[in-house]
C-alpha cells in the first residue's frame, strides 16, 4: 500500500512505500515510471530488509515539483530530508535510470550514509550531446503541445523495452503508451517537463563519486537503447566495481528480468551489509576497499 511517508506539505509532496524490517534499502524509480516498477524487488527484498520506495514528484501519487528544486542535487537533498524524517541514518541505495542519477548525487553529498550503491540501466556522467539534443527537442514538443504527441509516443515507448520482451509481452508497452498519452496536462507541464530538463541536462556526478569508497554494482541490459552497455562498463571501470551485462534485456530490467535482478540484489546487499558490520571495528589505517580491489575487480560479467 502506498502512503505518504510523512506530512506531504512539509515533504513537498513526496510519498514513499515503506515495507519490511531490518537494514534499510532505498529503491529509486525511473523517469516516467513510479514505485510500482519495483514490485518484484519489493516482494523479494522486504523479507530481509526495510524497503523504502519514494515516488518522485509528478509520479505515482506524489505532488508537484517544488519551485526551488532545480537540479538533481536538489532532488537528492529533498530525499535526504525525507529519510531524516523517517528516522533513517544509513541505507543501501538502488537506483534505476533517473533514480540512479540523483542517487549518485546523494551518495556524493552524504557518502557516510550510503552503505552500498547499485546503479541499474543508468549513466551518471553528463548526457551525451546527441541524446541531450534529442530529448530536449522532445521536451520542447511536449511543452508546446501540452501533451505527449503521438510522434513522441511512437519514439519513446520502444526505448523502454527490448524487442524480445515487446514481442512476447505486447501488453506492457501498450499499457505504458496509454499511461503516457493520458498524463494529466498540469502535472506534465509543471513537473514532468522540468524534471526531464534536469535529467538530460544533468552535471557530472561520476567524477566526484569515484572519490568515495562506497561498495558499488553496475548493471545494464544488452538491449537497453537509451543507456547502452558501454556506458555501464565505463561507470564500473571508474568505480572499480563489478559490471553485469544482462543479455537480451531492455531498459526496464526490473520488469523484464525480475528473478535475475532479485538474485543479484540479494547477493550484493548481503555482502555489503556484512562488510559494513565487519569494518566497524577494523583499523582506520586499512586500505580502502576500492584501492584493494582496483586491480582485480574491474570486470565485465555477462550472465547466461
Amino acid at each position: 500500500m502506498m502512503r505518504p511517508a510523512s506530512n506531504p506539505a512539509r515533504d513537498c509532496g513526496l510519498t514513499a512505500l515503506d515495507r519490511g524490517k531490518g537494514p534499510v534499502v532505498v529503491l529509486a524509480h525511473s523517469y516516467l515510471w513510479d514505485a510500482e516498477m519495483w514490485r518484484p524487488q519489493i516482494e523479494a527484498l522486504s523479507c530481509h530488509y526495510r524497503v523504502i520506495v519514494p515516488n518522485l514528484w509528478g509520479h505515482g501519487d506524489a505532488g508537484p515539483l517544488p519551485r526551488d528544486v532545480t537540479d538533481l542535487r536538489s532532488v537528492a537533498q529533498r530525499h535526504l530530508a525525507l529519510f531524516d524524517r523517517l528516522g533513517i541514518s544509513r541505507f543501501a541505495f538502488v537506483g534505476h535510470s533517473t533514480g540512479a542519477m540523483w542517487g549518485a548525487e546523494l551518495a556524493c553529498m552524504a557518502p557516510g550514509r550510503v552503505t552500498a550503491l547499485a546503479l541499474l540501466d543508468s549513466f551518471v556522467a553528463p548526457e551525451p550531446d546527441d541524446g541531450r539534443a534529442r530529448y530536449f527537442a522532445m521536451l520542447d514538443e511536449i511543452a508546446g503541445a501540452g501533451m505527449i504527441p503521438d510522434r513522441v509516443l511512437a519514439a519513446v515507448v520502444p526505448y523502454f523495452f527490448s524487442p524480445g520482451f515487446s514481442a512476447t509481452m505486447p501488453e506492457a508497452p501498450a499499457l505504458f503508451r496509454t499511461k503516457l498519452a493520458n498524463w494529466d496536462r498540469t502535472r506534465l507541464l509543471d513537473t514532468i517537463v522540468p524534471l526531464g530538463r534536469m535529467i538530460f541536462g544533468r552535471s557530472d556526478a561520476l567524477t566526484e563519486l569515484v572519490s568515495h569508497d562506497i561498495p558499488a554494482l553496475v548493471m545494464t541490459g544488452t538491449d537497453d537503447y537509451p543507456r547502452p552497455v558501454h556506458e555501464g562498463r565505463r561507470m564500473a571501470h571508474a568505480l572499480g566495481c563489478r559490471f553485469v551485462a544482462l543479455p537480451g534485456v531492455g531498459h526496464m530490467s526490473t520488469i523484464e528480468a525480475p528473478e535475475t535482478i532479485n538474485a543479484l540484489f540479494l547477493e550484493f546487499l548481503e555482502k555489503a551489509f556484512c562488510d559494513q558490520d565487519r569494518s566497524a571495528d577494523a583499523p582506520a589505517s586499512r586500505p580502502t576497499r576500492r584501492r584493494a580491489r582496483m586491480s582485480s575487480l574491474i570486470t565485465s560479467v555477462a550472465l547466461s
